[in-house]
């Protein structure tokens, strides 16, 4: 692991630029985003007019509020292209989710949408202490999903050497990173404990493994997660945040000598926090959902995106631009039970807690009669049997205690949990459905 104590971080001027002149800028280009897809968008044209907006009325920052919210039904309603501010002729890239829950989201980009992704990108590795020169393994999933490619171009545009693995195939994954000996990988949190598994397995130290710096990104993960991972390779593990609708990684990220939440790059994309119940702008410091609006995108601008991620904005520490605090869940990940709001990352973090149970698990909700259950499934970390169910105990108890239902602690073997190559699936739903 390299000093973070003596990183000198090259930047951006307008990393370090005064708040006002911060402002300025994203004044401007928010102007131009609004007047950019009133008059390309016919969709986004609708919504303001029927919100009784017009990108004139746009004053202030502040104004912003006056506009309408865009969210993933959007997205779905307009498929494919609909939500495209250019011909498809001056499209360069097309990328979109699975559409497991029904429509995939296509977004598109421009030849200059592509190199403002890469700069934000290489700026993000930049601030988790990635130099140029640098091997970096990206095991995020290419393809249409936005992981792989964003890291890629990123890298490369930092001046790194990309080995572009993909995800799966961990038995190779960890064949690369002891033939290759890469200095980064970026990857999903989750997707890097099952590698550790694979080192574990086969004999290797991972501590010993040439990787200095974790690029972790695509799902919520809890600092007790990144201290596990820290200790078992003696590494960085730094939080990138990003998602497709907005650009793809590189919105925002963690800078390596802080470790304090992720600067959100604003000279691209403005964020606001919202009350997601009320949808009222909330200041900042007071938590709520994220809500983004792209300041220079072409292709596809987006106007006020509901994030569903849960999280506050506080002042800039390492770069003058301000931060937005780990997410620590997504109002639709979030789960009601017994009348109850209980998130993932509550579970996980007191699970990491114990040392007889590992960070693999999943959390099964069923419903006998009108009554909600709610099971968590966690592998033991060792063969230890006593060790892991006197913590399966405690953490039972634990839940009670801190969130107030009571839950079923089933303790698996190593390995019993299968392992995600992506994002982990940690919710299994089996209520019926009203």
């Amino acid at each position: 692991m390299f000093s973070i104590s003596t990183y000198k971080p090259l930047m951006d001027a307008i990393e370090t630029a005064s708040r006002d002149e911060i402002a300025a800028l994203q004044l401007k280009r928010l102007q131009w985003s609004l007047r950019h897809a009133y008059e390309n968008v016919p969709a986004y044209r609708a919504k303001f007019d029927a919100a009784g907006v017009h990108p004139d009325d746009c004053k202030s920052l502040a104004d912003l509020s006056k506009f309408p919210f865009t969210t993933k039904a959007d997205l779905r309603d307009n498929y494919p292209f609909g939500l495209f501010a250019v011909p498809r002729e001056a499209v360069s890239r097309v990328h979109a989710s699975s559409g497991t829950t029904g429509r995939p989201t296509v977004v598109g980009y421009t030849a200059n949408d592509v190199q403002t992704w890469a700069d934000v990108v290489a700026r993000s590795l930049r601030a988790s202490g990635v130099k140029p020169g640098m091997i970096v393994h990206v095991a995020y999933g290419y393809g249409l999903f936005t992981g792989g490619l964003g890291a890629h171009y990123g890298a490369e545009k930092l001046g790194c050497t990309v080995i572009p693995i993909s995800g799966g195939m961990t038995e190779r994954q960890v064949q690369l990173i002891t033939d290759f000996r890469p200095d980064v990988i970026m990857v999903t949190p989750s997707y890097m404990l099952a590698i550790l598994d694979e080192f574990r397995k086969v004999g290797l130290d991972p501590a010993s493994s040439s990787l200095q710096i974790g690029v972790f990104g695509a799902e919520p993960w809890t600092n007790a997660m990144r201290g596990e991972i820290e200790q078992a390779f003696d590494m960085h593990a730094v939080d990138i945040y990003g998602l497709s609708e907005v650009i793809g990684p590189g919105v925002a990220n963690e800078c390596v000598e802080t470790k304090d939440g992720l600067h959100i790059w604003e000279d691209h994309f403005y964020p606001e926090i919202i009350d997601p119940e009320t949808g009222a702008v909330l200041p900042d410091g007071e938590k709520g959902e994220l809500v983004f609006t792209s300041l220079t995108k072409e292709a596809m601008p987006i106007i006020r995106y509901r994030t569903r991620d849960l999280t506050r904005l506080l002042p800039g520490t390492a770069r003058t631009m301000r931060r937005m605090e780990k997410i620590t869940g997504r109002s639709d990940d979030m789960m009601i039970v017994r009348g109850v709001n209980v998130f993932p990352t509550q579970i996980e973090e007191m699970l990491l807690a114990l040392p007889g149970l590992s960070a693999h698990y999943q959390i099964v909700l069923t419903r006998e009669g009108r009554m909600d259950e709610m099971e968590v499934k966690v592998e033991a970390r060792s063969d230890d049997a006593e060790a892991a169910n006197r913590d399966a105990k405690l953490l039972a108890k634990r839940i009670k205690d801190k969130i107030g239902i009571t839950a079923w602690v089933n303790v698996l073997p190593p390995e019993g949990i299968e392992r995600s190559q992506g994002k982990a699936k940690r919710i299994i739903d089996k209520r019926a459905k009203a």
